[in-house]
């Protein structure tokens, strides 16, 4: 009886793995599939675009807190300061969980596996998350957060998702990375907001931005 029951796990255990495997496997297929068509089915002469849409990622996202605070700074205004700290924050917060995904996932940059594959940049360290891309939608999110104004809203996330299809174009991120790096992105700033709430909640003070008014 015991027997039977032992080789009843192993084929249930057995089958799940065969499951998974088969779901990665066409996962990865459709991944590579997807990227392909990007990357070598585009026109060229849109790389040196994409390329610099890519590059925009992390100067903006630095940018983005620094002017937003200097700005309160010089008119005084408190709360435009604590807005630029918190897309300071949602940056760092964003960085953090970002790297720590790519070093312990340790996924190869797609033109290392796949040497077909064109690429425009080195890419950096390892392919999951995009760190490019949960850059962008961090600071697309917090701003959003920040400024719930469709004007600030529609470009801040145009932007971002230009950035993400940019790194498939240029050759240093599957899909799946980018995706992965939106999700990241946007949550970390969420994530940072409702943080934000938490401490002012339990300060009874508002230290930070949390999307309420003075």
């Amino acid at each position: 009886m015991r027997k039977k029951n032992k080789d009843s796990i192993f084929k249930i255990a057995a089958f799940i793995i065969l499951l998974f495997y088969g779901c990665f496997s066409n996962a990865q297929n459709l991944d590579i599939k997807l990227l392909r068509s990007i990357n070598l089915g585009g026109k060229q002469s849109y790389d040196p675009t994409f390329k610099v849409i890519s590059n925009s990622a992390s100067p903006i996202s630095i940018a983005t807190p620094i002017i937003i605070y200097s700005i309160g700074l010089l008119n005084k205004d408190e709360t435009l300061q604590k807005k630029g700290i918190f897309i300071g924050e949602s940056f760092l917060v964003n960085a953090f969980i970002t790297v720590a995904l790519k070093n312990t996932i340790k996924r190869d940059r797609p033109f290392v596996t796949y040497p077909d594959i064109e690429k425009e940049s080195d890419g950096g360290s390892y392919s999951f998350p995009s760190g490019h891309t949960s850059e962008a939608f961090s600071t697309a999110t917090s701003l959003s957060i920040a400024f719930p104004k469709w004007y600030v809203i529609v470009p801040s996330y145009l932007w971002a998702g230009a950035v993400g299809y940019s790194r498939m174009d240029i050759g240093v991120h599957y899909p799946s990375d980018v995706l992965a790096g939106a999700i990241v992105g946007s949550g970390s700033a969420y994530l940072t907001y409702k943080l934000n709430k938490w401490i002012n909640k339990k300060k009874q003070k508002k230290i930070f931005f949390d999307g309420k008014k003075e």
